[in-house]
């Protein structure tokens, strides 16, 4: 037949790396294909679903999270392109990357950014022995409901994964920071800026109107909105 060319699977099966791996036992790296898509339910941690690890990303709101709505009044969102999945240790690389870049550019008092995302679906790997005797162990696809390995987050097409409100001034930093976070994941996603005012549900210029009649009232990094219903006020 045909010799094997260099970087096919048979010539890295053969090759010193396989060859190392398998004297120690170990497993290669799963191809992405494996743990990229949404397959089936959500697989969440329970009591019946233990030893699950934890999450690497433990924060989900950074910077100046006790600052007023009327303070930041912009916003922008890195929003997703694709359904898949994203693990928590891209979840946190991304959540670093983008506070670095937005304290040094920034400053530490000027944002608040917030992960809009949570890493409940667990992923599990059905772990093969390719040691030596390692037939005699193991017992193939038998039994191949697979051990904890991690979690991640599952998202859709448009939403939102995090999302920076800051100040008008320092938009291009924001968009910036977003821009370098995408490298982090995989797929593709897209920096939108939001029409709304901060983290409300509110357009900017609804917001300025309901703020001049008195409807609006700061609530933390949201507000509360009067509709004017309700008992009437005591004459």
């Amino acid at each position: 037949g045909k010799p094997y060319s260099i970087g096919s699977p048979c010539c890295c099966l053969f090759s010193r790396r396989g060859r190392r791996n398998r004297l120690r036992g170990e497993m290669g790296r799963r191809p992405a294909r494996c743990y990229r898509y949404w397959r089936g339910k959500p697989y969440i941690k329970s009591r019946y679903c233990r030893g699950v690890p934890d999450a690497k990303i433990r924060i989900y709101d950074v910077g100046r999270k006790k600052a007023a709505v009327d303070e930041f009044p912009y916003c922008a969102h890195l929003v997703s392109l694709e359904r898949e999945n994203l693990s928590s240790e891209a979840l946190e690389a991304a959540r670093i990357a983008c506070n670095k870049y937005m304290v040094k550019f920034g400053g530490k008092d000027n944002f608040h950014l917030r992960i809009r995302v949570h890493p409940w679906h667990v992923l599990r790997i059905n772990k093969m022995l390719s040691c030596a005797g390692a037939d005699r162990l193991q017992t193939g696809m038998r039994g191949a409901f697979g051990k904890p390995l991690g979690t991640c987050a599952r998202v859709a097409i448009g939403q939102v994964i995090m999302s920076i409100r800051s100040k008008d001034n320092l938009a291009n930093v924001v968009c910036e920071s977003l821009r370098r976070a995408k490298f982090k994941f995989p797929g593709r996603q897209k920096v939108i800026v939001s029409k709304k005012h901060g983290f409300t549900k509110f357009d900017r210029p609804q917001y300025d109107i309901y703020k001049k009649e008195g409807r609006v009232h700061p609530d933390g990094a949201g507000c509360k909105f009067d509709n004017l219903h309700g008992p009437l006020p005591e004459v």
